[in-house]
């Protein structure tokens, strides 16, 4: 862990129980809902390891962090009924291994181009974060979800 990057901060708020956003932990890493929910049902998916990129990873480790993250895209896309899901891993910001969700609808501003179209002022407006039961209802779709197709894969 970087104890100046934002993802690993991110995931030692969840090791102190303190991290909101927090949904499940998978053996590579830590699902998360975002902080803006401009997409609704927009998740990440963390690294538990501290790499920048994902072929800095261990073979084996690389190969279940992204088995797992197509699993955590499933769930995403089972909770919350999208017409199609949007995959991004780049790490410009913040230099960790790390997934952006995006679930996309047909009547999103702009269905056809990429979620950074949309400027981050919009986006992230204080209005796109969650309630509290809204960010309740949020992990706990996804959460079992995610447990339902671990379940089914044994």
């Amino acid at each position: 862990m970087n104890d100046k990057c934002l993802i690993c901060s991110r995931i030692a708020n969840i090791k102190e129980g303190t991290n909101p956003y927090f949904v499940k932990e998978l053996e590579t890493g830590y699902v998360v809902i975002g902080d803006f929910q401009f997409y609704k049902g927009y998740t990440l998916f963390l690294c538990k390891r501290h790499v920048a990129e994902l072929h800095e990873l261990p073979n084996d480790f690389r190969k279940k962090f992204l088995k797992e993250m197509s699993l955590v895209a499933e769930a995403v896309y089972k909770a919350f009924r999208p017409e199609k899901l949007n995959y991004e891993l780049l790490g410009n910001t913040d230099r960790h291994v790390h997934w952006h969700i995006f679930p996309r609808y047909l009547d999103d501003p702009d269905p056809l181009k990429p979620v950074w179209i949309i400027d981050e002022k919009i986006r992230k407006a204080e209005n796109t974060k969650p309630t509290q039961r809204l960010l309740d209802k949020l992990k706990r779709e996804l959460k079992n979800k995610i447990e339902e197709l671990l379940r089914t894969q044994k």
